[in-house]
């Protein structure tokens, strides 16, 4: 066999959303913050994303996560997290694998009842809660960045739909928060295409006419995601919603990032307080728990600390090749799979 590179890779997903972890193969990009090196990652070695994610070795549906050491000297591991098309400040299931994947295999020792692990991602430190027992973690919750509401009720003109009304807030990444019966949508699996055809048309208004900036990086900009909801339940109780992922599909998880924005939106609007939790359901129908661990502030604004919590399973492990006469080096995509614009970069 003749390989041009390898790259090994653990295979994980979170409550349905792939998150696999490179363990070998990739060596850490060059920066003084992790963020420099995410940003190093984009510009200079976006051939490892290409490579991982699209055809053939990858998908739409797929995340990779490349481990680093860690810059903050209070946290045990780095990780850079890349996205089908980009590269994201954190990203709640990602984490939750992330967690899965260094204690399952030995990375990181396991502690029985509970391992507390700081990992850095490029939006900051956050802490994985992981409960284990027999060797498996059971439950990972993360600690996440802080989440915020950039404005209220932003009204958006959207192609072929008219005037969509978004809150928009970050919880990791930003977020374009739509209702979704206000739609049509009862936001449930038989309606995934629709709901993805939708979404990128939010998400490309959003993106032509908000100007959404991250106070405390300006470098952090522009809407990802759009999220489908329906109306808050309440309290305690269990909300659908999907996700719906650049260039166009729905996240399988509920999407911790997502479940932290809506919770800043929920605070902002007096619908749920510190403490309070809730459950969001994906379409596949995996949760996530929210918590409020309390209110903070990101460079002035009102904000809280959310916590995010799921489980993640390890899928298998991979060694991928790239042999030096593929005429592939960067994989390919056609959108009739990858996703509805068959963009690869927002």
């Amino acid at each position: 066999m003749r390989a041009r590179r390898v790259i090994s890779v653990v295979g994980c997903h979170a409550e349905g959303e792939v998150g696999d972890v490179i363990v070998g193969g990739v060596l850490p990009p060059a920066g003084h913050t992790l963020f420099e090196q995410m940003e190093c990652m984009r510009r200079d070695h976006d051939d490892v994303r290409r490579l991982l994610l699209c055809e053939p070795r990858g998908s739409v549906a797929r995340h990779v996560n490349l481990l680093v050491p860690a810059v903050d000297p209070t946290c045990r591991i780095g990780a850079i997290i890349m996205e089908p098309t980009e590269y994201v400040p954190s990203s709640g299931s990602n984490l939750i694998c992330i967690a899965t994947v260094l204690l399952e295999t030995g990375i990181v020792p396991m502690q029985e009842p509970r391992t507390v692990l700081p990992i850095e991602v490029p939006g900051g430190p956050v802490t994985a809660h992981a409960w284990c027992r027999g060797g498996k973690c059971e439950l990972v919750e993360i600690e996440n960045v802080p989440a915020f509401v950039d404005r209220l009720e932003a009204a958006l003109e959207v192609d072929g739909v008219g005037t969509v009304t978004a809150d928009i807030a970050y919880g990791g990444m930003f977020y374009a928060i739509v209702d979704g019966p206000r739609h049509g949508f009862r936001v449930e699996a038989d309606e995934a295409r629709d709901l993805a055809v939708f979404g990128e048309k939010v998400r490309h208004a959003a993106r032509q006419q908000l100007d959404v900036v991250h106070p405390g990086n300006a470098a952090i900009r522009g809407v990802s995601i759009v999220q489908i909801n329906r109306p808050f339940a309440g309290v305690g109780q269990v909300t659908a919603n999907t996700c719906i992922v650049a260039p166009g599909r729905s996240d399988r998880s509920p999407t911790g990032t997502g479940t932290a924005a809506r919770m800043a939106v929920l605070r902002a609007r007096g619908q749920m307080t510190v403490g309070d939790w809730m459950d969001h359901a994906s379409l596949i129908g995996s949760r996530f728990r929210g918590r409020i661990l309390g209110d903070t502030t990101v460079a002035g604004r009102p904000a809280i600390r959310p916590a995010i919590a799921g489980r993640g399973w390890i899928t298998g492990f991979h060694q991928y090749v790239l042999d030096p006469d593929d005429p592939y080096p960067l994989g390919y995509v056609l959108n009739d799979t990858w996703g509805v614009s068959g963009a690869t970069a927002q």
